[in-house]
């Protein structure tokens, strides 16, 4: 290599940190290209979504600059994160499955002897820098090396709030495979993920790991973590089945129809974790609102809210939207009574059987900021309905500008 080559080479690598992590490139974009989900050089949504903040920023800006709005953005005291320890995780659900929610998207499926880490994230940051980006609101519940055992990782969609460098690297220590969408193993790659490790999936293809069967299925998003955004990497829901048991990780997604053809071909299910935090009206179709997302739930049980539980997820760990950081659990209560469905809202690391759910605990309200007002708080019953068992009751990436406020950019 020349010398002014070598220079463009180190001055490329400077200016695209690991984190960016790497495009696709040689068989990988081979492969994307001939996907009938990309077209005209970029992956495509299943329903046409605008992924970039709509309406007027100076309407938008104000949202966070205001003091009264951002001060309910995050709660009012720390969160109650329930003390995990190996020892809760030690003794085998005796349902065959049981789920532990890590916070945000993260959430430890232990599937028919089986464990699988969906979106693991345990930096402190949602962001490819150390000193900025979105903040960890609470701590993880269990450090990472103190988990046990992880059979597979599967990963939704690359933005940062679901794939996290430093997490992936400390898991390549273990003996995991990965599971991701099409065009996410280059960063992984880059990162030391052996090749041998990891399948990647485009939308309805499926493989088989650790004895389990996994399904990539359609997810209205998007993708990119460095600056210029190729949209090159695909963005999926997933679902994981078992001998006994089957589960649905939404990963990022907006409304569409396809919920109910998902739950058609790969339904009902034992347990939905559904995105319900982080929406906006500035992006409406990337995210669900709680209504949403309990709608989803539904189409995925094939219309009826009695079969399986729903775990919100992707809401109480990052700030990521302008809603105040309370709504979306008091959303999905509020939507799991008028749809007469089981939800289960527990305490981050708090683990759970799906066939018992968790008792109702709002645990959230003594630590927001102010009482939620309007119809979310008043549509709360003091008890959700649950068949058989009792239940209970974060967007786009975000870049922090100044003390205590977050403008979001189409990131994540």
């Amino acid at each position: 290599m020349t010398g002014p080559s070598q220079k463009r080479a180190r001055l490329a690598a400077a200016l695209r940190p690991a984190a960016f992590g790497a495009d696709p490139a040689g068989e990988r974009m081979e492969r994307i290209r001939r996907s009938p989900n990309f077209a005209n050089g970029v992956f495509v949504n299943p329903v046409a979504a605008r992924t970039a903040p709509s309406g007027s920023m100076l309407k938008f800006l104000p949202t966070y600059f205001r003091k009264e709005e951002r001060v309910r953005r995050a709660p009012a005291g720390p969160v109650p994160v329930h003390p995990t320890t190996l020892a809760d995780l030690a003794t085998p659900p005796a349902s065959g499955l049981r789920l532990t929610w890590m916070g945000h998207s993260t959430v430890l499926a232990e599937i028919d002897g089986r464990r699988v880490l969906f979106d693991p994230v345990w930096g402190d940051r949602c962001s490819p820098f150390s000193f900025a980006g979105p903040k960890r609101i609470h701590p993880v519940p269990v450090p990472l090396r103190e988990l046990g055992p992880v059979d597979v990782v599967v990963i939704s969609h690359d933005h940062y709030d679901h794939l996290d460098m430093p997490t992936i690297r400390a898991l390549v220590r273990s003996e995991a495979h990965f599971v991701v969408p099409l065009g996410v193993g280059a960063h992984l790659e880059r990162w030391g993920v052996p090749e041998q490790r990891m399948t990647e999936l485009d939308w309805r293809e499926s493989t088989e790991a650790a004895g389990l069967r996994f399904t990539a299925t359609p997810a209205r998003h998007f993708c990119g973590r460095a600056l210029r955004n190729t949209q090159h990497t695909l963005w999926a829901s997933w679902v994981v089945a078992g001998p006994e048991h089957r589960v649905y990780h939404s990963g990022d997604t907006g409304y569409f129809p396809g919920f109910a053809e998902i739950g058609e071909e790969h339904g009902p299910f034992d347990a939905t974790m559904i995105q319900i935090g982080a929406y906006s009206d500035f992006w409406p179709d990337i995210h669900m609102t709680p209504e949403e997302g309990m709608r989803a739930h539904v189409d995925l049980q094939g219309g009826e809210p009695g079969r399986g539980i729903m775990l919100p997820i992707h809401w109480g760990t990052f700030n990521l939207a302008p809603h105040p950081w309370e709504e979306p659990a008091e959303g999905t209560l509020t939507a799991a009574r008028a749809a007469d469905a089981r939800v289960a809202i527990p305490r981050p690391g708090e683990p759970f059987e799906p066939v018992a759910g968790v008792p109702l605990d709002p645990w959230w309200r003594a630590i927001a900021a102010r009482p939620a007002a309007g119809a979310v708080a008043a549509a709360v019953s003091p008890q959700v309905p649950a068949r058989g068992a009792a239940a209970s009751g974060g967007g786009p990436g975000d870049q922090t500008d100044g003390p205590g406020a977050v403008v979001p950019l189409p990131q994540a």
